[in-house]
């Protein structure tokens, strides 16, 4: 009895009752332990459990007589991570060398046990599939809404502030940045809209009275679960955005290295299109050999996806303890992310010691201001070269209090990347807070002006005018903070130095 799990035999009923003669035969029964000598090609258990196969004889079996034969099995599963889907009543035909469902079919009982009827006496099996009880999340967190939300309205204002000012500000980490921040949007949004598995909006039921006994089908595997491409598309644009998001992590720290510590030395020639074919293609390569080899390993398996994303959510699986070697998380992401940051790491250092924290003969500001300048430069490096990622792997620690504080660490840092990308690099700069002071004054000149007769209005705007031209200290509380170094400004000293020196 080839099944999910170890199961009990129970005999409610069982004649043979041959239709030549009116009298019983006596009937032996053998039931083997496994289902070694009954290999299947068109069931496949892939249970490691016990699968019992009962055989069943008559005394003196002759030429056309025929038995009846009613049988009632009480299957014994963990139902807590299973539930039953379906069985069927099959034998083993000898001439195929296969189980055959001639001559069987079930039987619904008033009882909760599986009921088979066969017309022979032979090799008996129930073929039983099982879907797993997932636990599907009931909603993202609350912070992960809130923090990717933040991050989305950040990184589109980020997006639309470089685009437009790219003339006025004439810098040259514009297309890294855009396109860093383009790919973190569209993750985000995917995060948010789409990795949830729209299965679990399904009802499904494992109780015998919903089953359908007229369809003795044979099932071709001994676990069910339902397709959903939706969601293995959703998996497959998260995997190839986030590695995007990290591939353009690692363009933007070595395009800093080349320009903030080998300065004496150019770009190389068509650098902006070089990186780009880097950063947009080759994860779309790493995600196209990764699914492909899954399905051509598994294309014989109605459920390969499963062998490539989650059925709780729409991400990557996360593969047994023996099968860790062989994932695709761990070949198609962990690595490569491991690479990247490792090498991120190192660069930040670098520029750290050498730039952001090296001691300025032409510094004039006090050495309170220049210390906080340094560590928001710092900053925005960190965050603009992912280095916060590296808490997701301090969220491996086999303590479950201490990971527990590191998953809501994690969360808060990565979830408003996008947020902490627009304050350092859209807020604090002298572009941006020069239009706000204007909509901000504008918008309080406007709000003044309305409760006043419009006869005093223009008196009022010369006076205003007058007043902040005495006083231009007043002026500064219609401005955001004033901005430090950022690493985009000390990224345009220093290249312009390169190019005054070659």
């Amino acid at each position: 009895m080839p099944v999910k799990m170890l199961f009990k035999v129970l005999f409610l009923l069982l004649m043979m009752i041959p239709l030549q003669r009116g009298n019983a035969k006596a009937c032996g029964f053998v039931v083997y332990q496994n289902d070694k000598l009954f290999q299947s090609k068109t069931f496949i258990a892939k249970s490691s459990f016990s699968q019992k196969v009962m055989s069943s004889k008559t005394d003196g079996n002759e030429q056309g007589q025929s038995a009846s034969v009613e049988m009632a099995f009480s299957p014994k599963y963990n139902r807590d991570e299973f539930q039953l889907n379906s069985y069927a009543c099959v034998y083993w035909n000898f001439a195929t060398k296969d189980w055959d469902t001639y001559g069987c079919h079930k039987e619904k009982g008033a009882d909760r046990f599986l009921h088979c009827h066969c017309n022979h006496t032979t090799n008996f099996a129930v073929l039983m599939t099982f879907k797993k009880d997932y636990q599907y999340p009931k909603s993202l967190d609350v912070l992960s809404n809130v923090g990717c939300a933040l991050s989305i309205t950040g990184l589109a204002l980020t997006i639309i502030f470089q685009v437009v000012t790219r003339k006025v500000r004439k810098t040259s980490v514009t297309w890294v940045l855009v396109s860093l921040c383009i790919s973190m949007l569209i993750f985000n949004l995917l995060f948010v809209f789409g990795i949830e598995n729209s299965n679990k909006n399904l009802k499904t039921s494992g109780d015998i009275e919903n089953m359908d006994f007229n369809d003795n089908v044979i099932p071709q595997t001994d676990t069910v679960n339902t397709p959903n491409p939706t969601c293995t598309a959703i998996a497959a644009l998260l995997h190839y955005f986030l590695l995007v998001t990290f591939t353009w992590n690692a363009l933007s720290a070595a395009q800093l290295y080349f320009l903030l510590i080998r300065t004496m030395k150019p770009l190389p020639r068509h650098f902006i299109l070089f990186i780009s074919l880097i950063g947009w293609g080759v994860p779309a390569v790493v995600v196209a050999i990764t699914v492909g080899v899954v399905y051509s390993q598994n294309e014989k398996n109605p459920q390969w996806e499963l062998e490539y994303r989650q059925e709780e959510i729409c991400w990557l699986a996360i593969p047994e303890s023996k099968d860790v070697i062989r994932s695709p998380l761990l070949w198609s992401f962990i690595v490569p992310v491991a690479i990247i940051l490792i090498s991120n790491v190192v660069i930040f250092i670098i520029i750290s010691i050498k730039v952001l924290w090296k001691n300025s003969q032409n510094l004039t500001s006090t050495k309170k201001v220049s210390s906080t300048k340094k560590t928001v430069s710092t900053l925005s490096v960190a965050v603009v070269f992912g280095i916060t990622w590296i808490l997701a792997y301090l969220m491996l620690i086999n303590d479950d209090s201490i990971r527990i504080v590191f998953s809501y660490i994690f969360c808060l840092f990565n979830t408003t990347q996008g947020l902490q990308i627009f304050i350092l690099y859209t807020v604090r700069t002298k572009i941006f807070q020069s239009e706000a002071s204007k909509v901000l004054t504008s918008l309080s000149s406007v709000g003044r002006m309305k409760s006043l007769p419009s006869v005093t209005r223009p008196r009022l705007r010369v006076k205003m005018y007058n007043f902040l031209r005495s006083l231009p200290t007043l002026r500064e509380h219609f401005k955001l903070l004033e901005p430090s170094v950022s690493t985009e400004e000390i990224t345009l000293s220093e290249s312009d130095q390169a190019k005054e020196s070659a």
